[in-house]
Parts: C-alpha cells; structure tokens; sequence
C-alpha cells in the first residue's frame, strides 16, 4: 500500500513539513506483501468484482486480466487479506487508471481496515456504506472525480472507527454533513481541500473527535467567520483552510488551541487586526501564513515570543507601521513574505543576525533607510527581494558575506554608486539574478576591467536608471548570461561585437538609449538564437520580470522568457546583416526607431519561431519579402515609417495585420491601403513584353486546363468505386483502422495510415461518419503549413475541406505532451458527451503513434480575438448588439461545463481566441477540457501556470490549480476586451493591464471612459455600463465573491438589471 498523501502538492505545500497525525501514524505502517494461505469469501470476492465489473472498458486499470488469474482474491492484486480466516483488510489500487463509479457492495467487506482508490479517474458518490464503515480505519479516494455531497447519517450511529479520512481534489459540493462528522469520534486527520463544498467551517468537529490533530480544508467555497469552536481542538497540529470566502476576524478562541504547528488562512477576506495577545498563545507555531486577506495595522510585538516560527508569510494584506524590534527573537524564521503591504520606516529595528534566513521578500512596501547590517549575517540566504521601497543610500562590503545569495531584487529604490554596488556584488559567488534597475540616478556605468566576479550571473537588469556612458566590456566576461537587460538608459558609442561571446544569452534589450554605428554581424551569431536546443531554462516564478506571452492567430502560448533581441530607439545605423537568418529561434526582434537602410533581407524569412518584428521608423527601402508569409507565428507586425515599395504579402498571418503596420509607405499597394497593385501606369515596351506573357500564359492555361479536367473525372470515377468499397467494409462501431496502400503517398505515409486510429463520435445529422486518416491527409495536403490556421502550447490548428465541400478544423496536440492512448480515448470520449449549441463540436479524434488529433467544426469567421483586434472593420460588424451576442453566446457555453456536465469541467483558459464565431456571429466556446489530455507535471496535481497572461486569476500564481472561480475571472477579462476592444496586454509596452486601468478608472468615476470609444454614445450606453458591472463583479480579486456563471448569463440575458452579489456566494 502506498503512504496516504495528505498534503496537497502545491507550490506552497511543497514546502511544508509532513503534518503530525499523532495515533494515525500506526494506521499507516506499510503492510506486509506476504500471501497468506486462507482463502477470501465468496460474499467478498462478489463485491469486489461488482466493483470491477463497474469500471469502464478503458478503465479498469487491468484488473480484468490480473483478478482473473487466481481463483482466491486474496492473491488479486492490491488486495490483502487478515491470516486464519482470509477477511479482505486492504483494497490499495492508487493511480490505476480505474474509471467507473465506486459500489456501495464495498461496504460489504466487513472486516475492511484500509481503502486507497488516490489518483484515478473515478466518479458519482461516494456511497455512505464506505464512509459510515463500522471497520474502515483509513479511507483515501482523493485525486477523482467524485461529486455531489457527502451523505447525511440517516440514523444513529457513533464511535465510527474511522481515524483518516481524505477526500481531497474532487468534486464534492454541498456543506459537510455535521450528522456524519459527530459520528468519527475516532478521526486524527481529515484533508477535504481542493473540493466545492459551501456553508460554513465544520465547526465542532473537534468536539466529537478530540484526537483530531490536522484539519485541510483549503481550497473551498466554506463561507462565514472563522469559528471559535476550533478553539476546542486540544490535539490539532495543522490548520488548513486558505482560499476560501472566509470573512471576519481571526477570533480570540482559536488561539486556544496551543498544540498548532500550522496555521494557514491565505486568500480569503479576513479583515481585523492580528490579535497580538492570543499570537502569544501559540508557542508551538512552525509555520503562519495568513497572506491575500485584508488585515490590517502593525505586526504585533508578541510575534517576537513564536521561538519555533519557520515561516511568517502576511503578503498582500493592508497592514502598516513599523516592523516591531521583537522580531528578532524569531531565530528559527527561514521565509519571511511581507511583500505588497504598506510597511514603513527602518527595517534596521529588526536584529536579522540569528536567524537562519533563506528567503525574505519585503518589496512593495514603505521602507526607508539602508539595507540592514544585520541581515548580512544570514549566510544561508538564498533570495533578497527589497524592489519598489524607499531604501537609498550605497551597498555595504559586507553584502559579499551571503555567500548563498542567487537571487537579489532592489528595483526603484534610490541607490546610490553603482560602481561599488557591482564591485560588492560580484563578490557574491553564487548570485545568478542581480535586478538593480531604476537606481543610481544619472551615474556613469563603470567601466572597469577589474570587474570579473559574477561567475554564476544568469539575468542582469539594469534598465531605467538612466546611466551614461557606453556598454562595459566587463560584461563579457559573464560566460553564463542568458538575460541582459540595459534598457531606457543614456548609454552611448556602438554595440560591442563581442557580445557573442556570451553563448548562453537569449534575452537582449539595448533599446531606448543613444546607441549609434551598425548593427555588427557578431551580433547574428548568438549562439542560443541559433539553436533549436535552446538550454536556458530559468523559473518563472523566482524572478520579478515579467512574464511573457506570445500571440496567434486563435491561441496563446505561454512561456518564462523569450528568445528576444531589441534594440530599438536608438540611433543605429547602416543596414539589417544578411546573417539575421541564422537567428532561427528568436521570437521577438525589434529594430524600429532607428535610421536603418537599405532592403531588409530575404533571410528575415528564415525565423520562422518570430511572433514580434516590428522594423518601424526606420529608412528601409525595396519590396517586402513575399516569403514572410511563412512566418506562421507571427502575431505582430510592423515596417510603417519607411520607404518601401510593392505588394503586402498575403496569406497565413498577413491577412490578420492592419493598414496601420504599413502607414507611411506610399509606394506599398494592398487592398487594405486602398491601393492596387499594378496601377502605376508602366512603361510601353514593359507593357508589351506583359501582354506577350499573357498570351502564352492563357495558351498553356487552354491546354493544361482541358487536360486537368480529364484527370480529375477520372478521379472522380475511382473515389466513387473506393467510397463503395469503403462503405461495405466500414466496422459496425465506427472505429476506422486505414490498412490500404496509396500510390499517392510516401511509404512513410503508409505507415502513418496503417498505424492510426480514427474513431467518429455519434451526432446525429450533418456528422461525416465516413471520414478516414486518408480523407484527413487529403484535405489538409499531409499537414501543410499552408493550412495552418492556428497554434498554442498544446499544437496546431489546421483547415481541412472534404470534398464534398464541408470544412473541418483538425487540432494536432504535441504527442509527447498527451495522455497514453487508453486514457487519452476515456478522456475524448467523455468530453464528446458535452453537447452544446454554443460549444465547439467535437467530431472525432484520431491516434497516430504519437500524434493525437481532435476533429472540431471549422468556424468561419475565426476568433473573437481576431474581431477585435485584428481587423480593420471589425466596428462595422462588431456593433454592441453583436457584442452582446457573443457573451451572452460564450457565457451560456461555459455555464454548461461548469454547471451541466458532471463531473464539472474547468475550462482553464478562457480567453477571446478560445471563443470561436461561425457565419452569423453565433460564439462558440473552444478548448474546453483540453487540459485533461494534457499529461501534469507530476500525478498529483497540475503544477504548471495555467491560463494565458492578462487573463490568469491572481490566486492561481499561489495555489496553480484551476477552478471554476478562475473561469469566472477570465471570463470577465473577456467582457471587459468586448466593451473596451482592449487587449488584456500591451504587447511589448509598458501600458498597464486591462483589469488595472479599468480599476482604476472606475475608482475616478469614468466608467463611461472605458467603453470602446467606436460604440458610445450610439444608444446602448446604459446596457453596456450595466455589462461593465457583471464583468467587475467577475474580477474580484478575491475568488469567493464572483459569481456564478449561472449568475453571469442570467445578468446577460436579462441586461437592463445590474448584477448584485451577496457576500456569500459561491462558484
């Protein structure tokens, strides 16, 4: 039996010590995996196959085949059985893959101790016979997919022996039965976190059980006060109950409980001030984090008597004042976060020199004065982070003293004497993240040689300063560097060519100085922007620079850092090298605001991963390359404020650019300037020699034309013999498995065909049943990039169109990210059961060895993104009314994955490009439970960031795990981009995010200044003003007082009524 996982595995759990159960350590001792020679009972042996003939053909974990070789189930695999009289003690089958419902026949194994069923896909109840067990010790079904609400006890029932219960990452819903919860006088640990239950805290739990000693039940909808009954709780060493809708203050009784070790309250809306007299209390204390709520007032001086505090985490709350000089009694504090606070005056009150820091974030606050002396002293820590305070004054020698120091933070401060800043600095060995900038106000950069520390330096920023003089040549000698920030500075003379030299480095911004000269060739031989192995990895979530994201056409992928050169406002310059083709996995290349000349090169085509070129401004002349309509990433684009000539490319991205990438090129002709091709009267004999190629061009038309028609009737005749044929032999479940030859096709296309699998889901009328692998190379010409139509993280999107005139999108996901193909089809075939007229339909999907492909219906008019800001006239076609169309279209869509569907199903990444127009404007949602095919970075839980930036809930960059009340946020980003026709994000500017500035204009009182200036004042200012509302109610920034989605459409369709939440309501 594997060890029962209490914690939920988190970014914030990861690092907590195991919880003390106290007795329950007993229960969970690793059986022996001896047989024993008694055989188990037939009444045993039925229930335990009605529970496995209750799972799903896919599902079953092979159970059929390993139960099925012994007679006597106390061999069958996972199950142990008690010695002399062969009782069933143990069913452990965790992360099985089983997928079905679980039986109440299990409570017929009355001599059962110890139930496992962690980690699978199971679903429906959970039968009371199993929690009202009168034998079962340990019962741990978390990590399924189980739903509704635990079962009232119908009847008297007491002194259950039950001492651990975990429920945890389900789908529970309703309040936990008080009845059911009297009656497990035994229990020791119960973990119900990441579920849906409602009502308040189960408050006197510890009453009824008084050996309770760790209580999880985080991630929630519980509701109310925190009770004081937990007060009660004598034994209880761990309390866990952080993202929920708590309200009120943390009441004097709980502090009672004397024996906490952990206490965890975050992301909720506690208000008050931290009672300093019940702190006090709590001597035992290792870990506190009651970060994201909305306490308030100084930091107690009791916090200074928490001798055993190993972590003090009070992020984001509204507290003020001085730090008190007790703190510095906590000599065991390892992590300390007080970051966004207002915090003031000097952090010197506080003696750091006995504790055993490793990381302390005190950025975003009001501090003033130096760095402390005494935090020197904390020769095990790891990250500093001080940015955005009033520190000033210069770096003392004796910083080199953190000899583990890697990561270090004191942007927008006012330091002083950059160059005995670095001298200090580098002599910190195993610093790989130095962000200095928005400092040293107008100093010169040093340019000394004898600079040569920094060994291990990965990211340097020293942007916004601004300082003079030119690019160091000591920064040459950073052989690790992958990111070199020296942005919005004064730095003059030419960039050195020695930077390629820095064979690490992917991330480099020069731009807004006055640099002047060519841009030199060394510069084209970066060796990271060259390699398709790019290895520079570093983490998102321990650096403080923005998060990147890329833009498509329909999706968005997310990723840490790209791989950028930017040298733009400058005063470069000469022409584009000719080696810019070798950059082959740069993402991001802006040249603009120079005075660059000459054509830009045909090698520009080669970078083929750019999703930003923006060569604005400049003094280019010549044609624009028709190749960069290859560029199939591309989402920005910009070459106006030339003096460039002919055709706009056409195709792929280009037909998504504005007139306003092209503006001040007169002799440039599109359709979209208004100006055509061709138009410019030509010379005589060049208008002769046009109209000889004409001639011939339409007599070789003529000819090839008549002999195109005669091939294709044959074709024709040979489909209808092989549609026959393939009708007659089509198998009665519709699962194609395409075994014949085409001397069409490659041999490696044949292997391809014989190896797939193509399955079509049932739909009724308009569905094409008889689609094949074969049809799928067809109509999409084997995967051609002419095709494509869209990409993300998890694939790309391609156009296919049959024959018979249907289109259909095909979603090639990466295979190596995807589920093994067992899953992979429970996971389609369950989805497909989601039908919905404002969901994306879901035809088929295809397994290719690796390849997994998904069958979607083609949307004519593509992404709302698209509309909104891609298009010139998306204003005459996007009027309110559309508009409303689309949201109350989309809203309806996601109400019935979260509400209709059961399990539920989180979407995770709504956004404008996941919703999808057909002809008439109609939306449709997209990409709908596509992370369930997704392979997770462990079995747990998903710890990636999910969602895509601008639209990402802010407790996910705490918990990372997605829930419907994450939907609802990113839902409402959606509103606010159909009343503004804003991005979430300015690309590569420093406009403020969407959300922020709508804040904060409302909070001026200019609601009507944040509509789309091209739809007011045209008579739906009211309604509009009236869906601003909805959305801003979908935005709270704390998860438990958006609404529901069924709240949301019903507020859609019935717009004329604002939107009013009650404090309690739950998602």
């Amino acid at each position: 039996m594997q060890p029962l996982n209490l914690l939920r595995s988190s970014s914030t759990a990861s690092k907590l010590p195991a919880p003390f159960f106290g007795t329950a350590s007993v229960v969970l001792v690793l059986l022996s995996c001896a047989r024993l020679a008694s055989s188990c009972t037939e009444r045993e042996k039925s229930s335990l196959i009605d529970f496995r003939d209750g799972l799903s053909r896919e599902g079953n974990g092979g159970l059929n085949t390993s139960w099925a070789s012994a007679t006597d189930c106390c061999q069958w695999e996972g199950i142990t059985c008690r010695g002399g009289d062969g009782v069933v003690t143990d069913v452990s089958l965790p992360s099985k893959g089983l997928r079905g419902r679980i039986p109440a026949s299990l409570g017929n194994l009355t001599g059962l101790l110890r139930l496992n069923l962690s980690c699978n896909s199971l679903y429906g109840d959970l039968p009371a016979e199993l929690v009202l067990s009168g034998s079962i010790v340990v019962l741990d079904v978390s990590f399924n997919r189980l739903s509704g609400p635990l079962q009232e006890r119908q009847s008297p029932v007491s002194g259950l022996p039950l001492e651990v219960l975990n429920i945890s990452s389900n789908f529970f819903t309703g309040q936990l039965p008080s009845t059911t919860l009297q009656a497990m006088n035994s229990l020791v640990a119960l973990n119900a976190s990441n579920n849906s239950f409602t009502g308040p805290l189960p408050s006197s739990i510890c009453i009824h059980a008084p050996s309770l000693a760790t209580i999880d039940l985080c991630l929630n909808d519980f509701s109310g006060p925190v009770s004081s009954e937990f007060g009660s709780c004598s034994k209880l060493t761990v309390l866990k109950a952080g993202h929920n809708n708590l309200t009120g203050s943390l009441p004097h009784e709980l502090f009672n409980a004397t024996s906490l070790e952990h206490l965890s309250f975050p992301n909720n809306n506690l208000q008050g001030v931290l009672d300093g007299s019940g702190l006090a209390k709590l001597s035992n204390l290792v870990f506190l984090d009651l970060g994201s709520n909305g306490l308030e007032r100084e930091l107690p001086d009791s916090i200074g008597q928490l001798g055993r505090l190993e972590e003090l985490h009070l992020d984001n709350n509204l507290m003020t004042g001085e730090l008190p000089s007790t703190l510095s009694n906590c000599r065991s504090l390892k992590y300390i976060t007080l970051r966004n606070n207002s915090f003031m005056g000097d952090l010197s009150r506080v003696n750091f020199t006995q504790m055993d820091l490793r990381t302390a974030d005190f950025s975003l606050n009001k501090f003033n004065g130096t760095i402390p002396e005494s935090i020197y002293a904390c020769s095990n820590l790891v990250a500093l982070r001080l940015a955005y305070n009033n520190f000033h004054g210069q770096f003392s020698p004796r910083i080199a003293n953190l000899r583990s120091l890697s990561f270090l933070s004191v942007t927008s401060n006012s330091f002083t004497n950059i160059t005995d800043a670095l001298q200090n600095l580098n002599r910190c060995k195993n610093l790989t993240s130095l962000l200095i900038g928005s400092n040293f106000k107008g100093e010169t950069i040093p340019q000394d040689a004898a600079i040569d520390g920094f060994e291990n330096l990965r990211a340097l920023t020293i942007d916004l300063c601004p300082l003079v003089g030119k690019i160091p040549i000591w920064l040459s000698k950073l052989t690790k560097l992958e990111i070199l920030d020296l942005s919005y500075n004064h730095l003059t003379g030419t960039i050195p060519s020695w930077i390629n030299r820095l064979e690490l480095l992917f991330f480099l911004d020069i731009s807004s100085n006055r640099l002047t000269g060519d841009i030199p060739p060394e510069l084209m031989e970066m060796p990271m922007l060259q390699s398709e192995k790019n290895a520079a990895k570093l983490d998102p979530k321990f650096l403080e620079l923005p998060v990147f994201w890329t833009q498509s056409r329909q999706y968005r992928l997310l990723n840490a850092f790209p791989n950028v050169l930017n040298l733009c406002n400058n005063s470069l310059t000469g022409i584009i090298p000719q080696g810019i083709g070798q950059l082959k996995v740069l993402n991001v290349l802006n040249f603009s605001t120079n005075s660059l000349s000459g054509e830009i090169p045909q090698q520009i085509c080669n970078l083929t991963n750019l999703q930003t070129l923006d060569l604005s401004n400049n003094q280019l002349t010549g044609g624009l390359p028709s190749a960069l309509s290859n560029l199939h990433f591309l989402s920005w684009f910009n070459v106006s404020n030339n003096d460039l000539e002919g055709p706009v490319p056409s195709g792929g991205q280009f037909n998504t650019f504005t007139n306003s990438s092209y503006i001040g090129n007169s002799k440039l002709c599109a359709p979209m300037l208004s100006v055509h091709c061709g138009s410019v009267e030509e010379p005589p004999d060049v208008m002769k020699r046009r109209h000889k190629k004409t001639v011939l061009a339409v007599a070789l038309s003529v000819f090839f034309g008549g002999f195109a028609i005669l091939f294709s009737l044959g074709r024709l005749i040979l489909s209808i013999r092989s549609t026959k044929s393939a009708d007659r032999n089509k198998s009665s479940n519709n699962r194609d498995i395409e075994t014949a030859s085409f001397n069409s096709v490659s041999e490696h296309l044949r292997d391809m065909i014989k190896g797939s699998i193509l399955v079509m889901v049932p739909r009724g009328k308009g569905q094409p049943n008889n689609l094949t692998f074969n049809d799928i190379l067809k109509a999409t010409n084997n995967f051609d990039q002419q095709n494509i139509i869209g990409c993300g993280g998890n694939g790309l999107v391609y156009k296919a169109e049959l024959p018979c005139g249907s289109k259909l999108a095909i979603k090639k996901l990466n295979g190596e990210m995807c589920l093994m193909e067992r899953e992979f089809t429970a996971e389609v075939e369950a989805l497909s059961m989601a039908q919905h007229e404002n969901l994306v339909p879901l035809w088929g999907y295809c397994i290719q060895g690796n390849s997994r492909l998904l069958i979607y219906s083609f949307m004519e008019n593509g992404s709302l993104d698209d509309w909104l800001h891609n298009k010139d006239n998306a204003d005459s076609f996007l009027d309110w009314p559309t508009r409303l169309k689309i949201a109350k279209g989309a809203g309806r869509g996601l109400s019935y994955i979260h509400n209709t569907c059961n399990p539920s199903i989180v979407h995770r990444d709504v956004k404008s490009s996941n919703i999808l127009l057909d002809r008439e404007f109609n939306a449709y949602v997209a990409d709908f439970g596509l992370a369930r095919l997704i392979l997770p970075y462990n079995t747990h839980v998903t710890t990636e960031l999910v969602g895509t930036l601008g639209y990402i809930p802010p407790e996910y960059g705490q918990a990372w795990v997605a829930t419907l009340r994450g939907d609802i946020y990113s839902f409402g980003v959606v509103l606010l981009e159909l009343l503004t026709g804003k991005r979430p994000v300015q690309v590569l500017t420093k406009s403020k995010e969407l959300v922020q500035w709508v804040r904060e204009m409302r909070s001026q009182g200019k609601d009507i200044e944040v509509l789309d200036p091209a739809l007011r004042g045209r008579g739906h200012d009211e309604q509009m003003l009236n869906v601003l509302e909805v959305a801003c109610k979908c935005i709270n920034h704390n998860p438990g007082l958006r609404p529901t989605i069924q709240e949301v459409v019903y507020c859609l369709e019935t717009i004329v009524e604002p939107l009013h939440v009650q404090e309690q309501v739950h998602v």
